[in-house]
């Protein structure tokens, strides 16, 4: 497939010899987030790759993802804390190594320089630990493709696999605290498939993991895939969602008999966060217009104050375009022609995401080939957004597609950028070829089946 297939850009410097990003996040953005965890730092940023320096005055060095920006302000040499690693940052010139200390008192060195932040905190003695949510219905099997895959393309990956079956807590939906210590430790999960208990009193799954971490931007691109024909050809956009308010805020009540009301929950503080990594990801990878989706001229103070915000917001990024559209214009000009879209990020609250989304993913063949990533500012969850299918359970008839593109975006995410163009193509060569694909996608092959002949291309 060509590097241009997806619409992402190759990093520039020393990055630039890599394989281009297929399905990615911005990953500048991305470390930039989590470096919050110091509170002064400085960058310098010249390269897709990431180096920690504490030099002999004291002064922390970043290097990131772009050359024209650079700041700096003072911090001492300080450990820093992250997942299941301690990263001690000693008085260390240039180029020099730093003390790795893991959570079992294991020691090891790493040069760099370092792919992305998570690559750099994360990684030692040769693996990197992820949550694995199985989910369910589906879940375990589409999620033993991945593993299966990822065992025969070497990818350093260790599975930590953790249940989530929620229970109730002072008549809240929570998740197991074993969860959320891993996924807190790892700061990468990806998750299959979840079914909330219907009749028990339980709030959506998603929807509590994504409050649990704080998980404000949800990230689909929708790409065409080479050799798959679906009526629409060279579709390649990307939605941003805000992912925890809005209609899905779960604020409801009887007013009386017959009547419920439920709020429509906008902040600032949400609005400005989401629409600030929107713009940060189109910077990042490239795309230079980013357009706010909305329906201002009907819900004129909730969807008023997110075009406000998504207006002053676009000042802070003069290199980007900024435009807004209605959402029901949106939805008709898209299934019209996709094409104008191609170089723009949409950027949406909560409810339209959530439709225009899998809208878009019917464009290029269905949620079963969609990937999708949840961010917070500290914890990246990718996942398959299509639904347990308990009715095929076990039955070996799953599609692992989705899950499959989205743990590519999780790799791409961890830096390890080569195992990703590594499976990707060997899962495009599947699908373009068409002789060993799933009942949803027009052939007749088991999803073990599938699995293999991946294995087979890689």
């Amino acid at each position: 497939m060509p590097d241009s297939a997806s619409g992402m850009h190759k990093p520039h410097g020393a990055g630039a010899s890599r394989a281009s990003f297929k399905f990615c996040f911005a990953f500048a953005h991305v470390n930039r987030l989590n470096l919050a965890l110091l509170p002064t730092y400085t960058t310098h940023t010249r390269s897709i790759a990431l180096q920690v320096i504490v030099q002999d005055d004291g002064r922390s060095v970043f290097r990131g993802a772009r050359a024209q920006e650079r700041a700096s302000s003072t911090v001492p040499a300080a450990s820093l804390r992250t997942g299941c690693l301690k990263i001690i940052l000693r008085n260390t010139r240039e180029g020099e190594g730093r003390d790795v200390q893991g959570s079992e008192g294991q020691r090891c060195e790493e040069e760099g320089p370092f792919d992305n932040q998570v690559s750099m905190l994360n990684r030692c003695q040769g693996k990197y630990m992820v949550t694995l949510i199985e989910g369910d219905g589906i879940g375990p099997e589409i999620s033993q493709s991945v593993k299966d895959i990822f065992s025969a393309a070497s990818a350093p990956i260790k599975w930590e696999s953790v249940d989530v079956t929620p229970t109730l807590k002072d008549g809240k939906t929570v998740i197991p605290d074993a969860a959320i210590a891993s996924v807190t430790r790892n700061s990468i999960a990806l998750k299959g498939p979840l079914a909330t208990p219907v009749g028990k009193g339980h709030v959506s799954l998603n929807l509590t993991l994504r409050r649990t971490f704080g998980l404000f931007a949800n990230v689909r691109p929708c790409k065409s895939i080479q050799g798959y024909k679906t009526p629409y050809d060279n579709v390649d956009t990307v939605l941003i969602r805000e992912n925890t308010e809005g209609e899905y805020s779960g604020i409801e009540h009887v007013v009386v008999d017959g009547v419920v009301q439920s709020i429509k929950l906008i902040t600032r503080e949400a609005s400005e966060r989401v629409l600030r990594y929107a713009f940060q990801y189109a910077r990042d990878v490239g795309r230079n217009k980013v357009r706010a989706v909305h329906k201002a001229t009907i819900m004129k103070m909730s969807d008023g104050l997110f075009l406000s915000c998504a207006r002053k917001i676009s000042k802070e990024f003069p290199d980007v375009e900024f435009d807004a559209e209605l959402l029901d214009n949106a939805c008709l000009k898209i299934v019209s022609d996709p094409t104008p879209y191609n170089d723009k990020v949409l950027v949406m609250p909560n409810l339209y995401g959530d439709i225009l989304s899998d809208m878009c993913a019917g464009l290029i063949g269905g949620l079963g080939l969609t990937p999708s990533g949840n961010i917070s500012k500290d914890v990246a969850i990718f996942e398959a957004v299509h639904g347990s299918a308990p009715d095929i359970a076990g039955k070996a008839l799953a599609n692992p597609t989705a899950l499959l593109l989205s743990s590519i975006m999780m790799l791409q995410h961890m830096g390890l950028y080569e195992h990703a163009e590594k499976i990707q193509n060997a899962i495009f060569k599947v699908l373009a070829e068409g002789k060993t694909i799933t009942g949803d996608l027009g052939g007749k092959a088991k999803t073990h089946e599938y699995a293999d002949a991946v294995i087979k291309a890689l």
